[in-house]
């Protein structure tokens, strides 16, 4: 290698780990991303309060990334449980729903905090969630219980947050536990409920403010609040739901693995631009000039082709007629197994049939053979007939 190229590649590599070190020390920008899940630490995941319940002294915490119908199979009916599902919107399949209603109904009890909540438990529980949308900018809100013990911990939300709330209820069995008063509208609106459900004491809480749950939220002062809401809940296990979350973490290849990991996916990267420079520059150096062969060509076709334009310059139709009669009875005899040293009635109907021709074309063809053959002079008008016959025999 050169001066030249050495230079060109070190300049390259230099450039290279220059952008990979500006890349490196850049802060990182905030990610707002919706997520909900124990182990995002973003704005809006849930890491504090997941462990800020795991080190509670009087609840057991379990995590689920199962769905409720596969979950809740492996549930004994006589463990007492809560379950907990945080999430900007909630959706439950058709079994999850049968599942989970036959779950608050032996007794046991589901925490909902969701913006939007419809489907099958909606439906049975006859509950509505709406929403307000009046503004660009969401409306201050405070956060209110019904119980006046509670009432140092009312909470006043600025930021990060969705006016949502509970806009139809069954009174029959709900308890209306809490709400938010929007300062704008100066509108009071049910955010926080308990449902009543079954026999054996069973219950769901809904609460429509998913972000007050939030790692933003919880450390921003708002922790009071969080600890108010959860507290209604009973003094049993709590199964932590990681199934119905924005932010789920679904690997389903090892390049998806590699490239979710930023230290794999910086070394991915820096392999992948390695290989590309090594192709470049290796293959630009070593690689010789591949020489184009040239068929070899069939010069039979062309032989022949001469040959025959000799035969015709020289006016020689009585050679040319003699060598296309012997091939023709060449043909005869390899194709059709005929002997043609004598062209009697027999032969001709053999040929006839063999060939699939007309017993009239043949014995044409063969007359016309034999009276070339007796002839010592032939013209050329004779060898264009003879050249027709035969080809057109050899059609059929």
């Amino acid at each position: 290698m050169d001066k030249r190229s050495k230079f060109a590649l070190y300049s390259i590599g230099f450039i290279i780990l220059l952008l990979m070190a500006a890349e490196i020390s850049k802060p990182k920008a905030l990610n707002w991303r919706d997520s909900y899940s124990a182990a995002d630490k973003i704005p809006l995941g849930c890491y504090v309060i997941f462990n800020e319940l795991k080190n509670s002294s009087y609840k057991k915490v379990e995590t689920s990334s199962k769905s409720l119908y596969e979950k809740l199979k492996e549930i004994p009916d006589s463990t007492k449980s809560t379950i907990l599902l945080i999430n900007n919107y909630i959706s439950i399949e058709d079994e999850g729903s049968e599942s989970l209603l036959d779950f608050v109904d032996k007794g046991n009890t589901v925490f909902i905090s969701t913006n939007y909540f419809y489907g099958k438990i909606a439906d049975t529980l006859h509950l509505e969630f709406d929403r307000n949308y009046e503004g660009f900018l969401k409306s201050p809100s405070h956060s209110t219980f019904t119980n006046p013990i509670l009432e140092k911990n009312n909470t006043f939300f600025t930021d990060v947050i969705e006016n949502n709330y509970i806009t139809s209820i069954d009174t029959s069995s709900t308890t209306v536990l809490g709400y938010y008063w929007d300062e704008d509208k100066e509108v009071s609106e049910v955010n926080f409920i308990k449902v009543a459900f079954g026999i054996n004491g069973g219950s769901f809480y809904f609460h429509s403010n998913p972000f007050a749950f939030t790692n933003y939220h919880m450390l921003d002062g708002k922790e009071n609040y969080v600890a108010s809401v959860l507290s209604y809940l009973p003094k049993q296990p709590i199964i932590w739901d990681n199934y119905y979350k924005s932010g789920r973490k679904i690997v389903s290849s090892p390049l998806r693995f590699i490239l979710s990991n930023e230290a794999l996916k910086w070394a991915f990267y820096t392999s992948l631009l390695a290989l590309i420079l090594f192709v470049i520059f290796k293959g630009k150096r070593t690689q010789r000039i591949i020489p184009v062969i040239e068929p070899l060509k069939n010069a039979t076709i062309d032989y022949t082709q001469t040959i025959g334009d000799l035969y015709f310059q020289h006016g020689d139709y009585s050679n040319i007629i003699h060598k296309k009669i012997t091939y023709f009875l060449e043909h005869v005899r390899s194709s059709y197994y005929l002997d043609t040293n004598e062209f009697s009635e027999r032969f001709i109907q053999k040929l006839a049939v063999k060939s699939s021709n007309t017993l009239q074309d043949t014995k044409a063809l063969i007359d016309f053979i034999t009276y070339l053959k007796s002839k010592s002079y032939h013209t050329e008008k004779e060898l264009i007939e003879l050249n027709n016959k035969i080809e057109e025999f050899l059609k059929t």
